[in-house]
């Protein structure tokens, strides 16, 4: 009896574990994760794999867009790679050095470390597009950034 009972028990975790794995897939990536296609909310069933992880779109139409002109949207497909800790930093993305703590610049919502005074300056007198290509440029998650495990 007691070996039937603990059986049922470890078949309803089981069950339970793969239900919470399965909703977690298709949970999005949070409220301030936006398409970099279109900038609105991302359908987290709209991805394409990219960099070492998944980028998320809002509609199955962004997907083909970005498909057919990866070089205009990687900027801001890295970033949600890294807003969603698909990419995590190692090194300064201008060039390639060690992060010093104490350089760090906000860029869009995501922390950026920085190696030196210089970098950091040149990150936080940008704006905008130029800063998210700076950081977040291919050649920059090159040199900064590799697929979290």
């Amino acid at each position: 009896m007691k070996f039937r009972m603990l059986l049922v028990a470890f078949a309803a975790v089981a069950l339970l574990a793969s239900y919470s794995l399965s909703v977690a897939e298709d949970k999005a990536p949070g409220p301030d994760v936006k398409c970099p296609v279109s900038g609105a909310k991302v359908n987290p069933k709209a991805t394409v794999d990219y960099n070492g992880g998944k980028v998320y779109f809002c509609c199955e139409k962004c997907p083909e867009a970005f498909k057919k002109d990866t070089a205009k949207f990687a900027n801001k497909a890295n970033h949600q790679l890294v807003q969603t800790g698909q990419l995590t930093q190692v090194k300064c993305p201008l060039t390639g050095k060690d992060t010093n703590p104490e350089k760090t610049v906000e860029v869009a919502g995501v922390k950026v470390g920085l190696c030196c005074g210089g970098c950091q300056g040149k990150v936080a007198k940008a704006t905008g597009d130029e800063q998210l290509g700076l950081v977040f440029s291919d050649a920059a998650v090159k040199k900064g950034f590799k697929a979290a495990k």
